[in-house]
């Protein structure tokens, strides 16, 4: 049974910063790929980055977070990490952490497997 746990949320001034970790159990963590969407009051829930398996050196970012949000992977801790910098109010949204079915990072919901529990990030004016 695989478990993703999400920590880091709160709330922050705009302009300022936090760090989201996302801590997987299971078996083998560096085979799958990771990413971050985020759901906002009253709309869908999209696409906020992605990264693939074993050295990370490839990821994919939504087109709102590009230059401020990134993402990345420490194997030995089977951990994901959203380092938010330059935070917006309209980045006020809650957070999941999503654990693919493979090891090729993507854009797609549907190709999620494992959804956390999700944490509440708000950015004040």
């Amino acid at each position: 049974q695989v478990q993703l746990v999400e920590s880091g949320g709160g709330l922050v001034q705009a302009g300022g910063s936090l760090r989201l970790s996302c801590a997987r159990s299971g078996p083998i963590f560096s085979f799958y790929a990771m990413g971050w969407f985020r759901q906002a009051p009253g709309k869908e829930r999209e696409f906020v980055a992605s990264i693939n398996n074993w050295s990370g050196d490839t990821t994919y970012y939504g087109e709102s977070v590009k230059g401020r949000l990134t993402i990345s992977r420490d194997n030995a801790k089977n951990t994901v990490y959203l380092q938010m910098n330059s935070l917006k109010p309209e980045d006020t949204a809650v957070y999941y952490c999503a654990a693919y079915r493979g090891g090729m990072a993507t854009m797609s919901e549907g190709d999620v497997r494992d959804w956390g529990q999700g944490t509440q990030v708000t950015v004040s004016s």
